[in-house]
């Protein structure tokens, strides 16, 4: 496997067909139904709050019919980001700690005139312990509708929900079609970004080899592939308009659809069930 290969680790936008209870489910109820998740995965300040609802999410994935391995996969390219939010919310969250909770690690190294504290408490430690979990928990839910749910559902079912808000002047139709294609370009941009570093590698730039540290090199080498990567993403954007403004697309105004929204039983049971759930995330004194 070349080290290159980022497209695998690239999970967002991608669907899985399948015949579970999820995948039939109406693009509306899982767009509300995400909306109360995030709700609870927000709220839930303990421990044994976030376990459990990490533990939730993963069943969820398991009853979706979906490959945990392959769900997995998709948090790799982020580990790094949720490590640097790790560390820095340990050292530095510390020092603004206003409960005054026991210090569990304490260092004031001095870089000559420059002092520096940092500081870890059990409230810093708590904090800093939540939030990646519930980078985790969103992460995994967002994946779970994508996995789930077409891009042409997740357009209208958008447009749909947001439907009552256009005597608002809210373009609902012109939001959904920008979702659809942020997360139809997920993928494009991924091969676009495999590409520009295997021609830099092929021209003798140096992006870390196996058993050294990577990430310092690949953010040495950030230059000479986020430029190539921009300048090649405004031009598919401006090609995408060519495109659109010759088809004569004009927005919502007057269009059709070829299939019809219809919330059924199993619908209105599965979100039962979800703000069943949220209620009892929000209301049960968890007590770590």
């Amino acid at each position: 496997m070349s080290e290159f290969d980022f497209l695998r680790d690239v999970t967002v936008g991608q669907y899985l067909p399948g015949t579970s209870v999820t995948h039939r489910m109406d693009p509306r109820a899982k767009l509300v139904a995400l909306v109360l998740l995030i709700w609870a995965i927000t709220s839930v300040p303990t421990y044994l709050g976030n376990v459990v609802l990490i533990l939730s999410i993963l069943a969820l994935i398991v009853f979706s019919g979906l490959p945990l391995g392959y769900v997995l996969r998709g948090i790799r390219p982020v580990l790094p980001v949720l490590a640097l939010f790790l560390i820095f919310q340990l050292l530095f969250a510390g020092n603004y700690d206003p409960s005054g909770s026991p210090v569990l690690w304490q260092a004031r190294p001095s870089l000559g005139p420059l002092s520096l504290s940092f500081t870890v408490t059990e409230a810093s430690l708590r904090l800093s312990m939540v939030s990646v979990a519930r980078l985790f928990c969103l992460l995994m839910v967002t994946s779970v509708l994508t996995f789930t749910t077409t891009t042409t559902g997740l357009t209208h079912g958008l447009e749909a929900l947001l439907a009552p808000l256009r005597p608002l002047k809210v373009p609902g139709h012109e939001l959904a079609m920008m979702l659809a294609i942020a997360l139809r370009f997920v993928p494009t941009l991924a091969e676009e970004l495999e590409r520009i570093m295997k021609a830099q590698a092929s021209r003798g730039a140096d992006f870390g080899g196996p058993g050294r540290l990577r990430f310092i090199q690949q953010t040495r080498q950030l230059v000479p592939v986020v430029v190539p990567l921009f300048v090649s993403t405004f031009r598919r954007a401006e090609e995408l308009v060519l495109a659109m403004e010759a088809r004569c697309y004009v927005g919502g105004i007057g269009r059709t659809r070829l299939t019809l929204l219809r919330m059924r039983r199993m619908d209105w049971v599965a979100l039962a069930c979800v703000a069943g759930y949220v209620v009892s995330m929000l209301l049960v004194p968890f007590p770590v």
